[in-house]
């Protein structure tokens, strides 16, 4: 292993329920985690999808992309000494409509990655935001290799296998996943991390926000599909896990699944 890089690296998952469309509440609650995982030796905090403004809000979500929510985050991660990835509205690529969107944005405040969510799911989805074009390219971030996807996006087993291909060793979820598909939480990660050799850090919303009623149960998952880290279906809580730098690698050996793949026989289901 390169000098420098670290054997493990600690993440933790903010699991909680927010207060829908107030921005200025959900940040103090991201600073408070925050500040309590860089205490606990974590190196990267992850929220749930659209924390920083809740997820049910309708035509507000256009409202607030156009807030600098970018600059808080960015002065919460100074402040604090942690890197974040953090859901939130944005203005969509030239200006024509929100994205639901999430930043990965460093421990010096700069932004590293931007992700558009690409698979909306249902008419809520739909009545709020545009889809993002483009699956997020795996990027190299204090000694892991990071992919992005949001919530539905991960219920495609392209898009896990794409980023797995690509070499991810975590693929980061932030997720608003409701009542009744509690299921996804409990076993799709599971199988999505084991079938990739991917580490998966899933982190939902407990509570509720009008009519939905969020199922809870994040999760941070080992390539093995041995779960590090987990909360409960109500909870309001940090979840942290470390990720063994090796495990990925070790699992392409002993499970070689990318290795074994043969991709012109898929080809005509569109598979990667």
């Amino acid at each position: 292993m390169d000098e420098g890089v670290p054997v493990s690296y600690r993440i933790a998952g903010l699991q909680h329920p927010g207060v829908p469309g107030s921005p200025a509440e959900n940040l103090r609650v991201l600073e408070r985690a925050a500040e309590q995982a860089a205490a606990d030796g974590a190196r990267l905090l992850v929220t749930s999808e659209m924390f920083v403004t809740g997820y049910n809000i309708g035509e507000r979500a256009a409202e607030f992309a156009a807030r600098p929510l970018e600059a808080e985050l960015a002065g919460i991660a100074q402040r604090t000494g942690i890197a974040l990835v953090a859901g939130l509205p944005l203005p969509a690529p030239g200006g024509v409509g929100t994205t639901n969107s999430l930043l990965l944005i460093d421990r010096d405040g700069r932004r590293v990655v931007r992700y558009d969510k690409t698979h909306l799911f249902g008419e809520l989805d739909r009545a709020m935001f545009v889809a993002g074009d483009e699956l997020a390219e795996p990027v190299d971030f204090e000694g892991l290799r990071l992919g992005f996807l949001i919530c539905y996006d991960v219920e495609f087993p392209e898009t896990v296998r794409a980023a797995a291909l690509a070499g991810a060793d975590l693929v980061i979820v932030p997720t608003a996943q409701m009542e009744p598909y509690a299921f996804i939480a409990e076993h799709l990660l599971r199988v999505r991390a084991w079938e990739n050799q991917v580490h998966l850090a899933y982190v939902n919303h407990s509570g509720a926000e009008g009519e939905l009623r969020y199922v809870g149960r994040s999760s941070i998952v080992a390539p093995s599909g041995e779960v590090l880290a987990a909360a409960g279906p109500d909870d309001a809580e940090l979840i942290i896990a470390d990720i063994d730098v090796d495990a990925v690698p070790r699992a392409r050996r002993d499970n070689p699944y990318l290795a074994d793949r043969r991709p012109r026989l898929y080809a005509a289901g569109g598979a990667a």
